[in-house]
């Protein structure tokens, strides 16, 4: 059984890290698939451009937090070594300051900080 269980986590990090990849094309897919029409039939694109850049950018950000426990699950779990942590500090690390910037870029503000009323107007227009 013991030698079960590191074979188990390694597939279940696997199954993890895949499903952040398939977030992050979902995501991909979906903002692409509600663009290309609007652009085509060659409508004002600049609020189209707006929303697919935030529709990418939040299949990214969910993709991110998978990809993010799968290292996590993988370090603590199966790897268990200073090595190992010192890798997951320097991934979590450039994931976080990607995530905080996509979070910025998307939402027009820091994670903390109240919208503002452009922001609410224009969320509420969705």
């Amino acid at each position: 059984m013991e030698d079960l269980t590191p074979e188990l986590l390694h597939w279940i990090t696997r199954a993890i890290e895949w499903c952040g990849i398939a977030i992050i094309v979902g995501g991909l897919l979906f903002g692409t698939a509600r663009f290309v029409p609007i652009v085509l039939s060659r409508q004002t694109t600049e609020h189209a451009f707006r929303r697919y850049r935030a529709d990418v950018g939040r299949g990214i950000l969910l993709g991110l937090e998978f990809l993010v426990a799968a290292d996590i699950i993988a370090t603590v779990a199966i790897e268990p070594s200073l090595e190992s942590l010192a890798i997951l500090a320097g991934i979590v690390a450039i994931r976080t300051f990607l995530s905080l910037s996509l979070e910025v870029e998307v939402s027009g503000r820091w994670p903390w900080q109240q919208p503002s009323a452009e922001v609410r107007e224009r969320q509420s227009n969705k």
